[in-house]
């Protein structure tokens, strides 16, 4: 029996020794959500880094012993960051430090833009937050990893390590027929959004007269209230299109900023409405620019400035966290976005092309013709005849697909006809969200203009062009799923049972109610008589079935948790017995498929 014991034991030692031999790099990801995988853009990014990259992770130990979700969420982010290492090929380096109070560690993450927030252990500091560099002296730093940002938490670090391989500012080209960036002429000054645009990207306003402006050297193109474009404009957008060019789209069937002067020609008509409607019937995109979306559940208050009481009007819309799509990553940390007289999009019929909506209406919305809210004084005439459809209308959005080019019959040098590989497009049907009285407010302060945002239009339109002005491959991650995970069958099984036991429970207490009411009936009264063998009889039946009702009561309660640890044994037994036999089973096989096909090769 010993020497069984011992021989078992021995086998058992030679089998994980022979499968970490046989085994060593490889690695099966058997989470049904691949959590431990890295994407196909990351991976593109990690094989095509040009130099070396240091990551530091800072992460307090100490100060979060006493906060097991964030230990928790610092191992999956550990863990994805030695995934990373493991496919540079030794081009990224990591180093994981525990900024003790008081230490160099702290200053340098500090130093390095981390952001130490409060509520750790005795009161110190947490630190968690990734910090990056390259020889070249180039740093940059993810402040602090927040567990409900697990969803981006791949695409967030991939950007890090893409932006510390390509320093440079992202080229943005810009074609508007709104004064947005100001005129030097009428002495109007840029908008905020675009002042906070040449904070962030290398910003370029182009002619609508030289097409030959928008060509590869951009790295994104956004077109502001296109209106009466060339041919020639409309084919170089979409030639660049063609050839995997980032393309953001503001159109609006009312744009109220239209009515602004543009040096000295002065203006078009208030309120005029813009339009691509070659191009979007080309990529599979249905947008009337004669209709204007009405919400009463999202109407914004607004004054008329006459003295007059304020109103709701139900083109100004306050879209909120609800009405934002938070699996995307350009809306995915966004609390509130305003538009005014804005439009919607929708997808052709037998298309194939994708749209994925970043901003919606409620479903208390309804479509009204654009010339009505642009003749409307008002804004209370916008309540008659309202019938909302219960639909929700896509405001923004992503579009996807292998797109074809609108001009398939020009022929000339490099011109496609389709698009090599899938690319995407960002739609938003509005131009006033883009304007500061929608979301700046300006307070004088010592001869300047200070803005304060209340809305996060600014930050929307920051985070489309940043996400479009990163690689192709950047855009091809997107949010995948947290490693918190709840046991959904746990959870079935809980509301199964609570169904299963508020209607027998429900059952049992009124007949409960029914026996006592009938021992109370049969109870002898102290100053009569003893009851006669028949009234015993029948109080002895009613007693038990009161007991037995009781007894039903608690079993109907226990149900549930039998039920649950009888699940939590086939979990266990599959994790303990079954999962650590099929890996073994595995690198056997493995190993000996492997050396037999070395044996073949020394063989020959």
């Amino acid at each position: 029996m010993r020497l069984g014991l011992v021989a078992l034991a021995a086998l058992f030692i030679a089998i994980v020794f022979s499968s970490t031999l046989w085994m060593r790099g490889v690695r099966v990801d058997l989470t049904s959500d691949h959590l431990y995988s890295l994407s196909p853009g990351t991976q593109q990014i990690l094989d095509g880094l040009h130099r070396p990259v240091r990551l530091t992770l800072y992460f307090s130990r100490h100060a979060t012993r006493d906060l097991p979700q964030l230990r928790s969420y610092e191992q999956r982010v550990r863990e994805l960051l030695q995934e990373m290492v493991m496919r540079s090929h030794g081009r990224v380096h990591l180093s994981v430090v525990d900024p003790v109070p008081y230490s160099d560690d702290e200053d340098r993450a500090l130093g390095a833009g981390l952001t130490a927030m409060p509520g750790g252990s005795n009161g110190e500091r947490v630190f968690f937050g990734l910090a990056g560099r390259t020889a070249s002296g180039v740093e940059l730093s993810i402040p602090f990893f927040d567990p409900n940002q697990e969803a981006f938490l791949e695409y967030n670090i991939t950007r890090l390590v893409y932006e510390l391989d390509v320093p440079n500012k992202p080229r943005i080209g810009i074609l508007s027929t709104l004064p947005i960036d100001g005129s030097a002429i009428s002495g109007t000054q840029p908008w905020a959004v675009m002042r906070q645009l040449h904070q962030l990207f290398d910003v370029h306003m182009l002619d609508a007269n030289d097409p030959s402006q928008i060509n590869d050297k951009l790295s994104v193109l956004m077109i502001v209230h296109p209106k009466d474009l060339s041919d020639d404009e409309l084919y170089a957008i979409d030639q660049y299109v063609m050839h995997g060019g980032h393309l953001a789209v503001f159109v609006d069937p009312d744009a109220e900023m239209d009515a602004l002067p543009v040096g000295s020609l002065a203006g078009t008509a208030a309120g005029s409405s813009s339009n691509l409607p070659r191009l979007f019937r080309a990529w599979g995109v249905v947008y009337d620019p004669d209709r204007v979306v009405l919400d009463r559940a999202r109407a914004l208050t607004i004054s008329l400035g006459d003295n007059s009481a304020p109103v709701r009007d139900f083109a100004v819309l306050g879209l909120g966290s609800r009405d934002l799509n938070h699996r995307d990553v350009i809306t995915a940390s966004l609390q509130n976005i305003d538009v005014s007289s804005s439009g919607y999009f929708e997808l052709a019929r037998n298309t194939d092309s994708r749209l994925f909506p970043l901003v919606q209406s409620s479903g208390e919305a309804m479509p009204v013709s654009a010339d009505r809210v642009r003749d409307t004084a008002d804004p209370t005439e916008l309540y008659q005849d309202y019938r909302p459809t219960g639909e929700h209308y896509v405001i923004a959005a992503r579009l996807r697909g292998q797109f074809q080019s609108a001009f398939p019959q020009r022929k000339g040098p490099g011109h496609l006809d389709r698009m090599a590989k899938p690319g995407q497009v960002i739609l938003v049907a509005d131009t006033d969200l883009l304007s500061d009285r929608l979301w700046v407010r300006r307070t004088p302060f010592l001869g300047e203009q200070l803005l304060s945002a209340f809305a996060s239009n600014g930050d929307f339109v920051a985070n489309i062009l940043d996400n479009l002005g990163g690689s192709s491959a950047l855009l091809s991650i997107r949010g995948r799923a947290i490693s918190q995970r709840p046991f959904t069958r746990v959870q079935g099984l809980r509301r199964a049972a609570d169904v299963k036991f508020h209607n027998r429970e429900k059952a049992l207490e009124n007949e409960l109610a029914a026996t006592e009411q009938e021992l109370a009936k049969l109870q002898p009264d102290k100053n009569a008589a003893q009851p006669d063998q028949k009234v015993k009889v029948q109080l002895e039946k009613a007693l038990k079935r009161k007991l037995s009702i009781r007894r039903q009561l608690r079993d109907v309660q226990h149900q549930l948790d039998a039920e649950i640890d009888a699940l939590g044994m086939r979990v266990k037994a599959v994790n303990i017995l079954l999962m650590p036999l099929l890996v073994m089973l595995f690198g056997l096989l493995y190993g000996l498929l492997r050396q037999r096909r070395s044996g073949k090769r020394n063989a020959t």
